[in-house]
C-alpha cells in the first residue's frame, strides 16, 4: 500500500506558510513511489514522532532479491543498528515518511523509487558508485526501539553542542514519570564531567549531545539508557527517567591526533564560528603564548609576553616555523580564542630546534591566545608578473622546507602552486613560455619530494607530467631515471640516462656520473646476491637448499641509500634515492632485482629450487 494512500492536499491557508526542508521534501512524495508490506506486526499503539530517537536494522535488496547493504551480521553487516534523531538526523526520505508508521518490534518493507532513497536530487546521504541508486530497492526495517529524547524549555545559543571529549558543566534534575523527585543538583555548583567517560546516564549523555549552550530541556531516557554512573546510581523498577537539564556551559577539548597524546582544551571562546572561520593553510598568524614543561614544577621555559618584549609572535601556517603541535592546534582556534594545549615530544621540540631550557624527550604545554590571522593572499585581478613572483616567494618557502629536511610541508607548498596555477591564463607566447618553465619546475619538484619521502612510483607519475608536455625534458628524464634506480628498475633508469644525453649535450657530464652510479649499483645487488645465494647451486636434487633471504635486499637500499647526494640544476640537493616496491616478476624477482640477470650470467635461464 502506498504511506499516504488516498491523502489528499489540504486546502491553501489564509496566510502563507514557510514550509521547513522536510515538508519540501515530501512534497516529491506522489502515489506508488512508496510501498509499505509489513511482514512481522509491532507491539502497542504508539509510532515514533520528531525529536525520537529510533534504532532499527535495515536491509537494503534489489527486487531480485540480491543484498545491496545491511547493518545484520548475517547478511554480511557489522551488525549494529542504525541510530538516528527524527527531523534532526540526515535520513533518505522514503525512511523519513516510512519509519514514523512503523510500531516498536514490527518488520515491514518499503519499495522505494530512486527518488525516494539515494537517487533523489539533492539527497543529503551520499553512496558508494557502486551502489544501485538509480534502481527501485526493497528497504526491510526492523523497528527495535524508539523513546523521546528531549523537549525543550529554553533555547540555547549558537549551534555547537558537546561530544566525547568534551567538558561539561550542567544544573540536572530527575524524576520519575509520577513525579518523584530521584536527584537534584538545582544548587551549588553544576554538575560537571567529561563527555564520554560515563560519567552521567547513557540515555542523559545521549540527550545533552544534542543540546547548545545556555539550552534548558527535559530529557526522557528509557530504564534501559539510565545506566550506572557517578551521577546517580540505578533506579530499580522505573520505566522511565525524566532529566530537566540547564546547559551552564562546555569547553570544546580535542584529541587531535586521536590516540590522546595531543589535547586542545579551550579556556576562552574566540570569534565566529566553528570551523569556518579557524586560519587557513598558508594563513599570517599573531599568537601569543606561554611554554611549560609538563611536570610537577610547570617551569615556564618561554613567554612571548616576558621573552619577546611583549610583542607576539608572527608566522605563516605551513611553513615549519613552529613545532607541528603548536600549529596543529592554533589552525583549530577562532581569533580572541585561548587555548590549552598538552604536547608529546615528537609534535613539541624533538624534531625542531629545542630551546636551552628544554630537556629532550620533554611534554610540553603551551597556553595560546590566538590574536588574529590574514588570509592568504588572492590572486584575483593580478596582472601575470604580479602573478609569477607570488608563486617564486611560495616557491622559495618550499625549497627552504626541502632543504631543512621537511618534504611533506615543501610538497604541500609545491602542489598549492600547481592548483593555482589551474587559473593561470598566460596571454602571449612569451608569458606561456614562463609559465610552462615554472609549472614545469613545480612538478619536478613535487617528484624530488615524492623520492626523497621513499615514494619511487610516484616522483615517476611526477615526472611524467613534464615528459607527457615535453617528451626531450632533460632535467625531467634526470629526475625520473634517478627515481627508476632508486626503485630498481635498472634498464629503464639506462634509457632514461641516455635519452638525457642525446637531447642535450649540456647534461652529458650528469649523465655519465649517473650512468657510472648506475653500473656500480648493479655490480652491488649481483654481488650481493652472489653472497646471498652462495651454494644454492652446490646441492644434489632433493637435497634442501638454503638461502639466506631475510635481508639481502634491505642491505643492498640502506647501502644505496647513504651515498646519493648531488647537486641539480636548481642548485638543490639532489633528492636521496628510496626504496618501492618493484614490479611482480615472480619468486626470485622479489629478492632482487636483477635476479633474472644474475641467472642468465650463469648460462641458466630457468631455475627451480629442489
Amino acid at each position: 500500500m502506498t504511506v499516504h494512500e488516498g491523502e489528499e492536499q489540504e486546502s491553501v491557508p489564509q496566510k502563507k506558510k514557510t514550509l521547513s526542508d522536510a515538508e519540501k521534501r515530501k512534497q516529491k512524495i506522489v502515489p506508488g513511489s512508496l510501498m509499505k508490506a509489513v511482514i512481522k506486526p509491532g507491539g502497542g499503539e504508539s509510532t515514533p514522532s520528531d525529536g525520537d530517537r529510533v534504532m532499527y536494522h535495515c536491509t537494503v535488496r534489489t527486487l531480485d532479491g540480491v543484498v545491496v547493504e545491511s547493518t545484520r551480521s548475517e547478511c554480511g553487516g557489522k551488525g549494529t543498528p542504525i541510530r538516528h534523531v527524527l527531523g534532526k538526523s540526515k535520513m533518505i526520505l522514503g525512511l523519513l515518511e516510512g519509519v514514523p508508521t512503523m510500531l516498536k518490534g514490527e518488520v515491514a518493507m518499503f519499495k522505494m523509487k530512486p527518488e525516494l532513497h539515494y537517487g533523489e536530487a539533492d539527497c543529503p546521504l551520499t553512496v558508494p558508485d557502486s551502489f544501485p541508486k538509480e534502481d527501485e530497492l526493497h528497504f526491510e526495517i526492523e523497528m527495535l526501539d524508539f523513546f523521546k529524547v528531549k523537549k525543550v524549555i529554553n533555547e540555547g545559543q549558537g549551534w555547537e553542542s558537546p561530544r566525547e571529549p568534551y567538558e561539561v558543566k550542567a544544573w540536572i534534575s530527575a524524576k520519575t514519570i509520577e513525579g518523584k523527585e530521584i536527584l537534584s543538583r538545582t544548587h551549588g555548583e553544576p554538575y560537571f564531567f567529561t563527555f564520554g567517560k560515563s560519567e552521567v546516564p547513557k540515555g542523559l549523555e545521549m540527550g545533552i549531545g544534542t543540546m547548545t549552550r545556555g539550552e534548558k530541556a527535559v530529557v526522557y531516557v528509557a530504564n534501559q539508557y539510565t545506566t550506572q554512573s557517578p551521577l546517580m546510581p540505578i533506579i530499580e523498577g522505573v520505566e522511565e527517567v525524566w532529566f530537566e537539564i540547564e546547559l551552564v556551559h562546555f569547553i570544546q577539548v580535542r584529541d587531535v591526533l586521536g590516540d590522546g597524546r595531543l589535547i586542545k582544551r579551550r579556556i576562552r571562546d574566540g570569534r565566529g564560528d566553528f570551523p569556518m572561520d579557524c586560519p587557513l593553510h598558508d594563513s599570517l598568524l599573531r599568537i601569543h603564548y606561554k611554554g611549560m614543561l609538563l611536570n610537577d614544577e610547570k617551569m615556564v621555559f618561554y613567554n612571548t609576553r616576558v621573552d619577546n618584549n611583549g610583542q607576539p609572535l608572527e608566522f605563516g601556517s605551513g611553513e615549519g616555523l613552529v613545532p607541528e603541535g603548536l600549529e596543529m592546534c592554533v589552525r583549530l582556534m577562532l581569533p580572541g580564542e585561548i587555548a590549552l594545549v598538552t604536547c608529546p615530544p615528537d609534535y613539541a621540540y624533538d624534531k625542531f630546534p629545542r630551546p636551552a631550557n628544554v630537556p629532550e624527550g620533554a611534554h610540553i604545554q603551551w597556553e595560546i591566545e590566538l590574536l588574529g590571522f590574514e588570509m592568504p593572499k588572492d590572486w584575483t585581478g593580478l596582472n601575470f608578473q604580479a602573478i609569477m613572483d607570488e608563486a617564486d616567494k611560495i616557491r622559495g618557502t618550499g625549497n627552504r622546507l626541502f632543504k631543512e629536511g621537511k618534504f611533506e610541508l615543501a610538497k604541500a607548498k609545491y602542489e598549492k602552486m600547481l592548483r593555482e596555477f589551474n587559473h593561470v591564463n598566460p596571454q602571449d607566447d612569451g608569458e606561456g613560455k614562463v609559465f610552462l618553465n615554472a609549472r614545469n619546475s613545480l612538478h619536478l619538484n613535487v617528484a624530488a619530494c615524492y623520492l626523497k619521502m621513499g615514494e619511487c612510483r610516484k616522483s615517476i607519475e611526477a615526472c611524467n607530467k613534464v615528459l607527457d608536455a615535453s617528451p626531450a625534458h632533460a632535467k625531467a628524464l634526470y629526475r625520473r631515471g634517478m627515481a627508476y634506480m632508486s626503485a630498481g628498475d635498472f634498464e629503464e633508469a639506462r634509457d632514461d640516462f641516455k635519452m638525457m644525453m642525446s637531447v642535450d649535450k649540456s647534461y652529458e657530464p650528469d649523465a655519465t656520473t649517473a650512468l657510472v652510479k648506475l653500473k656500480q649499483k648493479e655490480q652491488e645487488v649481483e654481488r650481493k646476491a652472489r653472497t646471498q645465494f652462495k651454494g644454492l647451486f652446490d646441492k644434489k636434487p632433493g637435497d634442501i637448499a638454503e638461502a639466506g633471504v631475510g635481508n639481502g635486499r634491505d642491505i643492498m637500499l640502506s647501502e644505496n641509500q647513504k651515498n646519493d647526494d648531488k647537486e641539480d640544476s636548481d642548485g638543490d640537493k639532489e633528492f636521496l634515492e628510496a626504496e618501492d616496491a618493484p614490479p611482480r616478476m615472480g619468486f626470485l624477482s622479489h629478492l632482487w632485482p636483477t635476479g633474472r640477470r644474475f641467472f642468465t650470467a650463469f648460462g641458466l635461464d630457468r631455475c627451480s629450487i629442489l
